[in-house]
């Protein structure tokens, strides 16, 4: 599944970001409303570990999708998390699976895969964005989660995504991406 590679991509460019994470960066603000980093990076670490359950045929609830903690070393965590999820999407027969999405329901492991592909490319800018990074994404990774976004309900905000931000037709593909997703694209100024 050309998707999973993707998805794989996205991960490895989110850990690049994520590795630039000091102790220092943790209470800062991030483009997630009301969210610190060290929320922000719980989430990603917590979703990683339910999204690898999930590629494995269980079940589970908010104790692994939302809590599990960051401990001392969130760079760590988060690298360890991605790697459970590449290596559960990558596990033989995974494209014929049906996950449990805790909070979303049950989708074909293409979906879910999306899902996690754009969530993740839009996390990564966000730790970009709070730690001061270069927030610029690979542009072939953020056209492709630009197109598995546009097919989505557009109920906005919910607990996912805020309302889309009006940018230019011709602005960055990262800049288009997290904009339809609800992010300015000039945080913290905007």
């Amino acid at each position: 599944m050309e998707l999973v590679a993707l998805d794989r991509r996205a991960l490895e460019q989110a850990s690049r970001i994520v590795s630039g994470v000091t102790a220092d960066h943790l209470d800062r603000p991030t483009p997630c409303a009301g969210w610190t980093l060290r929320q922000l990076l719980t989430h990603m670490v917590s979703n990683n570990h339910g999204w690898a359950e999930a590629a494995m045929g269980r079940s589970v609830g908010a104790e692994v999708w939302e809590e599990i903690p960051l401990g001392d070393d969130p760079v760590r965590a988060f690298q360890e998390s991605a790697d459970r999820v590449v290596e559960t999407f990558g596990a033989e027969g995974f494209a014929d699976r049906r996950l449990d999405v805790y909070g979303y329901g049950v989708f074909p492991a293409r979906v879910a895969v999306g899902m996690h592909f754009v969530d993740f490319l839009a996390h990564g800018w966000d730790v970009a964005k709070s730690i001061g990074a270069p927030d610029e994404l690979d542009p072939e990774l953020c056209e492709a989660g630009l197109k598995i976004a546009l097919r989505w309900p557009y109920h906005r905000p919910d607990k996912a995504f805020g309302v889309a931000v009006e940018v230019p037709e011709d602005a960055p593909a990262h800049h288009r991406l997290v904009a339809y997703l609800g992010r300015s694209p000039g945080w913290p100024a905007d």
